[in-house]
């Protein structure tokens, strides 16, 4: 094989991971709020029941 075929291959796996490591990211943040979201919701019940 070609060195140029292995340098391609590891630019693609970078992209890659790049790519999955922004994504999971992204899931951690949309999780944070909407457990913020839930939190706010919970207190404003329970205040209302109040």
């Amino acid at each position: 094989m070609d060195q140029r075929n292995f340098t391609y291959m590891f630019y693609g796996f970078a992209a890659a991971w790049l790519i999955l490591a922004i994504y999971v990211v992204s899931l951690v943040s949309r999780g944070r709020k909407l457990q913020d979201q839930l939190e706010t919701l919970k207190r404003t019940l329970s205040q209302e029941k109040l």
